[in-house]
């Protein structure tokens, strides 16, 4: 059996011309990751930005939700003569959630029904305003745990 030594190239001529052509090509690699890093990226910004704006409104809704649950509790647990005829306003400007307040209490049958309307309008455009209506009657009795009192 003969062995051919025509084909056998030394080890350091071998690794000569692969070197020679990969020089350039590492730096080529490393724009293209860089671009296919960026793209990535500049659609996962937009994304968290998406999210973040999304936050902010559900938070505002949660502040006004909690100020409009406030006014109806508070006109609830007022004794129905106390609540006066008309249209009140408020302007808050400190705290958490900056607004404006307007109660109008209209007495449709008077001395037995009044009907409350609350709008509460933000200071910051992001936020939408928002209304709540209900009706308030007036007790049987003037005593209000007595049940056998004439009214």
């Amino acid at each position: 059996m003969q062995i051919s030594t025509r084909k056998l190239v030394s080890p350091a001529h071998a690794l000569e011309p692969a070197t020679r052509q990969r020089k350039g090509i590492a730096l080529v690699e490393v724009i293209v990751a860089m671009v296919l890093l960026a793209i990535a990226v500049s659609s996962l910004a937009a994304l968290m930005y998406s999210v973040s704006q999304q936050g902010m409104v559900a938070t505002g809704n949660a502040y006004r939700n909690g100020i409009l649950m406030q006014e109806v509790n508070r006109l609830e647990g007022t004794p129905y003569d106390s609540i006066p005829t008309g249209v009140t306003s408020a302007s808050v400007s400190t705290g958490t959630y900056p607004h404006a307040r307007a109660v109008t209490v209209t007495e449709p049958v008077v001395g037995v029904v009044k009907s409350i309307k609350v709008i509460i309008t933000p200071t910051n455009k992001k936020y939408r305003p928002d209304t709540v209506s209900f009706t308030r009657t007036k007790a049987r009795t003037t005593h209000v745990l007595c049940t056998t009192c004439p009214s």
